[in-house]
């Protein structure tokens, strides 16, 4: 028996067991004894169709491990996720994943963080009963972790330096920037073809000055990680965002980047391969002046710069008389807000409309001569002091003119003066 029921791999006494039950029952003795028995962990049916019914009534259409994980932290499941799943697909409100397409090697993540940012946009219906809407989302390649997220009508520059400048003032500059070849990122002459690396959008002369490299993708499948991480939150967030009851962009965004960024980035990111870190810090004013629409324009006759349908005036300024035909760069901040800039001096702020919002200069600036030019301030001559009297003068003030000297000196006379006494 001990031979036996080691073959069988059961102890001595199990063996002996069996071997009295056949002896008594024949072969119905040696049939378990738990078949047909309800399991003492089998959870109760009224659990089970209160799960299932959760599931359509608040969870329609969530996949099951994002359904898993609410109910563990909102509903106190104490199942685990593979019996839920296959309660789901019993049930017919889960169909079974396809079977998987070929393997592709995919690319290596960069060693540590601020290496290599993803950028990119999606456009799809994120707020429910609301117009298809843009979500730009940064994140770092070797953690897959969202720096930035947020809703925009529509995608393009300025969305792009609001993302940029968001995530630059928070951790700093990175090695290089990966995106698609849209045409707020890169020049392309036809579509499919190479991009001009020679002429630079907006994007790319901010990012040349910050010194930061800026990467084409040719394919979706080379920025397979930020499309991967597009299909989790089209499938994820779309339903948090119902299921907050969010319905305008304003306190989605805020929503997004308090409550749901940080709960995505604990179940999502990967811990990097090196701790070390890429990002270099930088200054927030250089950014803000760097991130922003640039371009050229002439001051016309009038003081006034035209820009995007506006005319933005000039200020009467005490370090030069005019600005006619002068060069000037208009700034487009992420905000809305502009400033005219003549070399690197700031000539002056404007609000969205083109009101001026701040003065160029301090008012207690002083010219550094005396302006020769009509239309330029005079400015207010210094109260005279009171004369000092002379070294040789008496203890007390010396009412008449100090003259230097004991005595006084006659004064010259010689034939040149006397001649002009005499024609006078």
């Amino acid at each position: 028996m001990m031979e036996a029921g080691e073959l069988l791999g059961m102890s001595e006494r199990q063996f002996r067991r069996y071997r009295e039950r056949f002896e008594e029952e024949g072969e119905a003795g040696l049939v378990d004894r738990r078949l047909g028995k309800p399991s003492p962990k089998r959870i109760a049916a009224a659990e089970v169709d209160g799960m299932l019914e959760l599931y359509r009534t608040v969870y329609r259409g969530w996949n099951v491990k994002h359904f898993h994980e609410h109910g563990v932290s909102d509903h106190k499941f104490a199942w685990g996720y593979t019996w839920t799943k296959t309660q789901l697909h019993a049930a017919g409100l889960v169909e079974r994943a396809k079977r998987r397409g070929a393997h592709r090697r995919k690319r290596e993540r960069k060693p540590c963080e601020g290496m290599m940012l993803h950028q990119d946009g999606s456009r799809h219906g994120w707020l429910a009963g609301q117009a298809p809407l843009d979500l730009i989302v940064t994140m770092d390649d070797a953690t897959s972790t969202i720096y930035s997220a947020f809703l925009v009508e529509e995608e393009g520059t300025v969305s792009t330096f609001c993302g940029l400048l968001e995530v630059l003032v928070a951790h700093g500059l990175p090695c290089a920037l990966y995106t698609d070849r849209g045409s707020h990122y890169f020049y392309t002459d036809k579509a499919g073809e190479a991009v001009d690396k020679d002429r630079r959008t907006q994007v790319g002369r901010a990012l040349d000055r910050l010194g930061v490299e800026h990467i084409p993708a040719y394919s979706p499948e080379a920025r397979g990680r930020s499309e991967r991480m597009f299909g989790t939150l089209q499938d994820r967030l779309v339903k948090e965002l119902a299921h907050a009851g969010l319905r305008d962009i304003e306190t989605a965004n805020r929503w997004i980047r308090e409550v749901y960024l940080p709960r995505h980035n604990a179940r999502f990111a990967k811990p990097a391969a090196l701790p070390e870190t890429a990002f270099v810090a930088a200054d927030a004013e250089l950014l803000s002046e760097t991130l922003c629409i640039e371009e050229q324009r002439v001051v016309g006759r009038d003081n006034t710069v035209a820009y995007e349908g506006l005319k933005l005036q000039l200020p009467e300024s005490r370090m030069r008389a005019h600005y006619v035909k002068a060069r000037v760069k208009v700034r487009e901040y992420p905000d809305g807000s502009l400033a005219v800039l003549h070399g690197p001096r700031c000539l002056c702020r404007y609000d969205q409309a083109g009101r001026e919002i701040a003065a160029p200069t301090r008012s207690s600036l002083a010219a550094c001569s005396t302006p020769s030019r009509r239309g330029l301030e005079t400015p207010a001559s210094a109260a005279r002091t009171a004369r000092r009297p002379a070294l040789t003068a008496s203890r007390h003030e010396a009412k008449d003119q100090p003259r230097v000297g004991t005595k006084k000196r006659a004064s010259r006379s010689n034939k040149e003066t006397e001649l002009g006494a005499a024609l006078l």
